[in-house]
């Protein structure tokens, strides 16, 4: 342990252990540098406390420091089955059961369409999530911190704000599933849904402000009794899925109902991609390599997905022969109660295993949110995050409470809003690596990761971003706005924002690109 006493500051100190509570102290010249973000901790009482708070309660104090290769090592290293069961147990939950059976119980689609559209939505939406965690082990960098070599110094700072919402507002919505379950499986509906929301609030926080050693060890097992009651769902309510269910409507409605589905599952995939390597910085890339984090993280998002989203269609494609699943609707965490109907008291129990896995769900993004508080600036990054992830938890709370009545407009509307600006961010990331970086070795230097001297302007990169956007606007067919494009397929109009907005970005980046290196040089 060593210590050192920066002038104007607090003494501060090192610990060898990146993963171990207690103070961590960034290298001197990062604090100390005219071009980094962090300016000297302040002396001061609030400061001394939380430091207190974090050697009592062994909290993971590194914020968003980049981790340096001596700290990634065998024993902080995930394996290829553990980074599978990783994705697999975030994303085993009844929130995607619930965001599956939209598909036949909104979107009015038949089981196969339903089945398709999820299923590949998933998979299509699973592929940046791949990319983007291959960071972690290769940079040592959370993700938007990476996206600072893309976005640059400025503009990065939106992506960090609507990925905070998308963040938070998947803990809304899991929340109220979650409170929905509870709510329904009490006797004669004494616990109420705010108090099961409630009730998941505090345990996410609670397993989220321990850091990331806990969220490891947490999402290790979590899946385990999830999948077990998953099982048991599928297995007695399978008798009653209406594999012929069909579509209604005439064909350039089911068309557009088809894009729309297809976007709202895509969009549940891919809004991990911007947190992706946050979980995965204190891996060794000599043993994690790219290739085999891609891989296991693709495996296990699409099998998760794949897994909750059949149960959801399957639900949803019985509400017309099932009174109990009519009553209780597509969309809601009520239907997956109903799916244990006939079981007793044993379903009952199943049910609150199933509300208590949402915790996996939700702790995931609780803990990113708290590093991206971090990135927004200076004296962001001065708070640790452990307070970062109190407010992100209030404000979840809050939101939860207040719209857990209107959850499937939630879903609809809000997975693919949050959808069309992560697959823009994405087309620039794409091109930036493959095109502009490729022939350079290495591609990016990731010590540079707070010099703003050496990061780009981010002119092009937020220029094709508002482009995408545009884009993404005129063909996104929202309950709220449809636009003049999605409004020509169907009666209800098909949601293409997402791909025309990764298309639109796509195109207008590259010379955009060129021009802001020949004017500016980086």
């Amino acid at each position: 342990m060593a210590s050192l006493e920066l002038e104007k500051g607090i003494e501060i100190t090192t610990d060898s252990s990146p993963l171990s509570g207690g103070t961590y102290t960034p290298p001197h010249d990062d604090l100390l540098s005219n071009d980094c973000e962090l300016p000297v901790v302040p002396d001061n009482r609030f400061f001394r406390w939380a430091r207190k708070v974090e050697n009592l309660l062994g909290l993971e104090s590194r914020g968003i420091h980049r981790v340096e290769q001596h700290e990634q090592s065998q024993k902080t290293t995930l394996s290829f089955l553990q980074i599978v069961m990783l994705w697999f147990s975030i994303n085993t939950a009844a929130q995607n059961i619930t965001l599956g059976s939209i598909g036949p119980g909104v979107y009015n689609l038949g089981f196969t369409d339903s089945a398709l559209c999820s299923v590949f939505g998933a998979l299509v939406g699973s592929l940046p999530v791949a990319y983007t965690a291959t960071w972690g082990p290769w940079s040592g960098n959370r993700t938007l911190i990476c996206a600072r070599f893309t976005m640059g110094w400025w503009p990065v700072k939106l992506c960090i704000l609507l990925n905070l919402v998308v963040l938070i507002g998947y803990s809304m919505i899991d929340a109220v599933v979650a409170g929905q379950i509870l709510s329904a499986v009490s006797p004669h509906g004494s616990l109420t849904v705010e108090v099961g929301i409630v009730i998941t609030a505090v345990i996410t926080f609670l397993v989220t402000i321990f850091g990331i050693k806990i969220f490891h060890h947490y999402e290790r097992y979590a899946w385990v009794p999830q999948c077990i009651v998953l099982l048991i769902l599928a297995g007695t309510a399978g008798p009653k899925f209406n594999i012929n269910f069909q579509a209604t409507g005439d064909s350039q409605t089911i068309i557009g109902n088809r894009l729309s589905f297809f976007g709202v599952c895509l969009s549940a995939a891919v809004t991990y991609a911007p947190c992706a390597a946050d979980f995965l910085v204190y891996c060794d890339p000599k043993i994690a390599t790219r290739w085999k984090v891609f891989l296991a993280t693709l495996v296990g998002t699409s099998l998760s997905f794949t897994f909750t989203f059949m149960i959801g269609v399957g639900l949803a494609s019985g509400l017309q022969d099932d009174p109990v699943w009519a009553a209780a609707g597509a969309g809601t965490g009520a239907l997956v109660v109903a799916g244990y109907d006939g079981l007793g008291n044993f379903g009952k129990f199943c049910s609150v295993v199933v509300a208590l896995g949402l915790i996996a769900n939700m702790v995931a993004p609780i803990y990113a949110s708290g590093i991206d508080f971090q990135i927004l600036g200076r004296y962001p990054a001065l708070v640790p995050r452990f307070l970062w992830n109190v407010v992100a938890v209030i404000i979840f709370l809050i939101c939860a409470l207040a719209g857990r009545d209107h959850l499937s407009e939630i879903f609809t509307n809000f997975l693919a809003l949050m959808g069309y600006w992560v697959v823009i961010w994405i087309a620039i990331t794409l091109e930036e690596h493959l095109l502009f970086r490729r022939s350079m070795n290495p591609p990016f230097i990731w010590s540079d990761w707070n010099r703003r001297d050496k990061l780009p302007h981010g002119l092009a990169a937020l220029t094709a971003f508002c482009v995408g956007w545009a884009g993404a606007v005129l063909c996104m067919a929202q309950y709220y706005f449809t636009g003049p494009i999605a409004r020509l397929v169907g009666a209800e109009g098909g949601d293409m924002g997402n791909f025309v907005g990764f298309a639109w970005a796509g195109i207008v980046y590259p010379p955009l690109r060129y021009w802001e290196l020949k004017m500016f040089g980086k």
